[in-house]
Parts: structure tokens; C-alpha cells; sequence
């Protein structure tokens, strides 16, 4: 027998449990579909590799809908200071001079995702089904999707909401398309022990061979990201620890300070893709489904829970007066809050990206005009760590602390 359901929502990741989150409690019956529980935490494992400096404005949507709690009980590294330079151009932002305590938080993206999931199964109008696969996603426009899955269960959903990432099958199944290009590089994500405490500084210096980045982790422990090109990081990837060691002390600046030992390396390329259209009736796209913007400032999952939070506010305002969920005139709304803004997002990192990897010497000469000037001239300074924070814009209530519900 088929199962109804409002919103079913493929993909448990950070940004999918956000959209789940921000629907619970609400009239709409939600279904989670996601295919592998993440492993349970515990305070004696290692850091992952894959972590996230999480926004001012993530972390009032992760507080609004009770899962910060669940990420702060777990293992989190606030920072207060941020340094951007490169030759001659240097500038320092900190959370000071804008008088909030913290810029951000660094975490690891299963810990995020860890106390979504616990927050989530807390809503009677959510049901998470995990571990599930699909066997088969039928969609037609003017009815409810429907999907089989791979234990015979059979779900309809008047909105199908696709937060299964850059290669999302929903997406590909119901013919949206997208624009997409390669950078040429790839980044060396490197788990470091370090001789020092814990940071409250992130960091990041331009060479012309790419972006060097350094991520503060609780206790004794760092992330260093270094962008260079393919074969360089494969390179570097297949050496040993303590010959990586050696290549980090050579290659990056005195502020990295002594690195004890090299705990985990990953790598991963460096890629730009936006979907042409976030909605179809009955469909909508979000986080990397929707958009997979470049690393440089951190921004893509912070821009994923915007979209969470700005579709659940669409959702709960539509269900609340009665009108259709999965009309293209509803969905559209969210396409209106999101899109333009995430685009703007992209072509900014994109342009970051460029001048910054560029070594032309009147480019040089600009960019670090640039940075000389934004850390003399403290209005644009103040709003460039506003808009870092996700504090600038029209926001989405939950990312301003508000509830929606």
C-alpha cells in the first residue's frame, strides 16, 4: 500500500535533516529518505577530515530548531579571527569590532549532521527512514511524485525535495539541468596534530600556486587546506607522513607554527555547478543539489542551510493557508529567496578566485591595493565579515533566530 506523504526528502544529510528540522512540528507529514546512517560520535575519536566553518547565520538555524545543543554537547572550535593576506596586502577581521563574540564555529560535517538527525526524530510529523534505498523515482507533472523503495515500500510526496547532492538523482530524473565547470585544481585536506592549544584564529595566504588555509580544532589539532593543481596534490597525497610534514614546513608561512604529526589526509577537486532552475511542480532542489560553489571562503554549506531555511518558511507558510504545496507558484517563492542570492555568492568567489590566482603583476598590484584598503576602511571591513557571517540580506527567519512555526 502506498504511503502519503507532503514533503518526502531524499538525502539525510546537513542540509536535508535542516529543511526536516525546520518543517517539525508543523501540519505537513514529512518522510526522510537517506541511505546510510552517519557512525555515532564519540569525544576519544579523531577529527574528520570533512569539516565546515559554520556561519553566524547556521548557527541561529541549527539553534531555532534545537540541534545546536546536540553540536555543542559533541565537539565544536569557535573562532574569533580571521586573517586574509598575500605579499604586500594583509587584513585581520575579528568579531570584535562588530561586537559579537564569535565570526563562526569550525565542525565536522557528521557532527552537524549527527544532532540534525537526533533533533529530527524528536517531531511526531517526521519519519526518518535510514538505512533505505530507491529503487525507482516516478515523476509526472500535475501528480504526486512516487518512489520505491528497495524494501518494497512505496512513498507519494506533493513535494519531492532533492538535498542529494552535486549528482542528485531526483534532479537528474526530473530533467532539471545545470551549468557546470571544472577549476584545474584541487584541494589537500590535511588533519594535523599541532604543538600549540587550541586556535581561535583561521587563516588563509595566496601563492601563486594556489590558496594556502589553515582551520583552528579543538585541543592540540588542526585542518590545513592547500589548493594546488591535480598532479601537485597527487603528489603530495601519495607521500608519507613525516615527508608531508617536511613539504608543509617548507611551503607554508612561521604562522602555522610546529606541526607534530600528520593524523589523516583526503583530497577532492574543485568544482562550480548551478542548477538552471531550483523548482519544478512538485520538485525542488537544494544545498549541493541546487549548487556547488568553490571552497575559497567556506560558504556552500552555509548557503545549503539558507536554502533549508528559506524553503521550510515557504512550506509552513503555504500549508498555513491552505494553498497547494508542490504548485509551481508556491515553490517558486523559494527559487525567488534563493537563487539570485546564491548566484551572487558564486560569481563573488569565482572573482575572488581568479584575481587571486592570477600573477599578473597590475592584477597583483590591485588585489593587494584591495586588501590595504579593506583593513584601513572599517565600514567595508565591518560588512565584508557581516556578509561572511551571513548576516547581510534578506534572510530567511530561522537564520535571524525566529521561528517559523
Amino acid at each position: 500500500m502506498k504511503e502519503n506523504f507532503d514533503i518526502v526528502i531524499v538525502g539525510g544529510g546537513m542540509v536535508g535533516a535542516a529543511v526536516a528540522c525546520a518543517l517539525g512540528d508543523s501540519t505537513l507529514k514529512v518522510a526522510v529518505i537517506e541511505s546510510s546512517p552517519p557512525p555515532p560520535f564519540s569525544p576519544e575519536q579523531p577529527h574528520d577530515l570533512r569539516v565546515s566553518a559554520l556561519s553566524i547565520a547556521s548557527k541561529n538555524i541549527l539553534a531555532t530548531v534545537g540541534a545546536w545543543e546536540g553540536v555543542v554537547n559533541r565537539r565544536l572550535c569557535p573562532f574569533r579571527r580571521m586573517r586574509v593576506w598575500e605579499t604586500a596586502g594583509d587584513t585581520e577581521f575579528c568579531s570584535d569590532d562588530i561586537s559579537y563574540p564569535e565570526l563562526g564555529f569550525i565542525v565536522e560535517n557528521r557532527i552537524t549532521q549527527l544532532a540534525l538527525l537526533d533533533r529530527l526524530q524528536a517531531f511526531s510529523n517526521i519519519e526518518l527512514i535510514c538505512p533505505a534505498s530507491i529503487n525507482k523515482i516516478n515523476y509526472t507533472i500535475g501528480m504526486d511524485s512516487s518512489l520505491e523503495l528497495a524494501d518494497g515500500r512505496e512513498l507519494s510526496a506533493k513535494v519531492l525535495v532533492a538535498a542529494d547532492g552535486g549528482q542528485s538523482r531526483v534532479r537528474q530524473t526530473v530533467g532539471l539541468g545545470v551549468t557546470s565547470w571544472d577549476y584545474q585544481q584541487h584541494a589537500l585536506v590535511i588533519y594535523i596534530e599541532t604543538a600549540y592549544e587550541q586556535q581561535d584564529k583561521t587563516w588563509q595566504r595566496f601563492v601563486p600556486s594556489g590558496p594556502q588555509a589553515f582551520l583552528p580544532l579543538p585541543g592540540n589539532h588542526g585542518s590545513i587546506v592547500w589548493y594546488n593543481s591535480p598532479d601537485e596534490v597527487s603528489r603530495l597525497k601519495a607521500l608519507s607522513p613525516d615527508a608531508l610534514k617536511a613539504e608543509l614546513v617548507a611551503a607554508f608561512p612561521d604562522c602555522l607554527g610546529e606541526v607534530k604529526s600528520v593524523l589523516g589526509v583526503a583530497s577532492f577537486p574543485l568544482k562550480r555547478q548551478h542548477a538552471q532552475n531550483y523548482v519544478k511542480p512538485g520538485v525542488v532542489l537544494v544545498g549541493d543539489a541546487a549548487h556547488m560553489i568553490n571552497p575559497l571562503a567556506g560558504q556552500g554549506v552555509n548557503i545549503g542551510l539558507l536554502d533549508a531555511a528559506a524553503l521550510g518558511e515557504v512550506l509552513v507558510d503555504a500549508a498555513n493557508k491552505g494553498q497547494p504545496l508542490g504548485d509551481l507558484s508556491v515553490l517558486k517563492r523559494y527559487e525567488k529567496l534563493r537563487r539570485n542570492e546564491n548566484l551572487k555568492m558564486m560569481t563573488v568567489m569565482d572573482m575572488f578566485y581568479q584575481v587571486f590566482s592570477n600573477d599578473v603583476l597590475p592584477v597583483k598590484f590591485i588585489r593587494n591595493l584591495g586588501l590595504g584598503l579593506a583593513e584601513r576602511v572599517l565600514p567595508a571591513k565591518n560588512k565584508v565579515m557581516r556578509s561572511a557571517m551571513g548576516l547581510e540580506g534578506k534572510l530567511p527567519k530561522l537564520a535571524k533566530g525566529e521561528r517559523i512555526i
